[in-house]
């Protein structure tokens, strides 16, 4: 695919300015910048108050690609009641911002546990539980695959594969968040976005694979300075139909979380112009 991309095909993932800024301070830059949409992570968002995000960002005329995050389900070893509640908040919460989808980030191995296939089931069912609430609220769930190396601990969830069987499974309302940092590696991505099509691609985030990286969850790489080919990755999803924003979510603290933010969104602006 040629050609870049503007910032009214952005969005902002609030992790890419965290150290920096509130979520105020996230929706002014935005606007500031030209970026169309922003992504906000919970912790942000209730610093803030659903409510008054909510009219911040319409406010701004924002589109919210999505909320981050709901999930976790499996870490005590069965569904709790306290995990059930903490994703019908998140539900809610993506319904009073007209997210675009909330995103699951569905846990790993239940603490203490090598018991993978038992994660898996926690995570089928957790998600099925939270979808009954979703389906009824308008508010699409988009899981995302992570990496392999996080599937001990963050999400045992970890091709688009495995996401999209679980789909199939569940039925409507459910797809994929398509996090390039998670999936650029996979031999079988092209067929199953392939798979997913237009109604099951529900969100794609971009950053970069730095070589070396140097921290595992922290040190994401801006767009352009690592391996990653990003104009092909979004030309496979575009091709299915996905018009949603190109979400930057970018985890940094050696780099861009140290950086000025009015800086660091000037080169997310620059670099989908040039690299994506």
């Amino acid at each position: 695919m040629s050609g870049g991309i503007g910032p009214e095909r952005l969005s902002l993932n609030t992790a890419t300015v965290r150290e920096q800024w509130d979520l105020a301070q996230c929706i002014e830059g935005c606007a500031r910048h030209g970026i169309a949409g922003i992504s906000p992570w919970r912790d942000k968002l209730h610093e803030m108050g659903v409510d008054k995000a909510a009219r911040a960002i319409r406010d701004a005329g924002l589109r919210v690609s999505g909320l981050c995050r709901g999930g976790w389900f499996t870490e005590s070893g069965a569904i709790n009641q306290a995990v059930i509640d903490d994703n019908t908040r998140a539900v809610d919460e993506a319904a009073t911002l007209g997210a675009d989808c909330l995103v699951m980030v569905v846990g790993g191995l239940p603490r203490g546990s090598k018991d993978l296939p038992r994660a898996w089931d926690l995570v089928e069912e957790g998600l099925a539980r939270t979808l009954d609430h979703a389906r009824k609220a308008g508010v699409k769930v988009a899981i995302e695959p992570l990496h392999p190396m996080y599937a001990a601990d963050r999400a045992c969830v970890n091709t688009m594969a495995h996401a999209l069987d679980l789909c199939d499974r569940l039925g409507d309302g459910i797809g994929c968040a398509v996090d390039v940092y998670h999936v650029w590696w996979d031999p079988a991505l092209a067929a199953q976005i392939e798979r997913a099509g237009r109604d099951r691609l529900m969100a794609f985030h971009i950053c970069d694979w730095l070589v070396p990286t140097r921290d595992l969850l922290t040190d994401r790489g801006m767009m352009g300075d690592g391996v990653i080919d990003i104009p092909h990755l979004r030309g496979l999803v575009e091709t299915q139909g996905f018009e949603g924003l190109n979400e930057v979510e970018i985890f940094s603290d050696r780099d861009w979380w140290r950086r000025d933010p009015d800086e660091v969104l000037a080169t997310v602006v620059e670099r989908a112009r040039t690299v994506c």
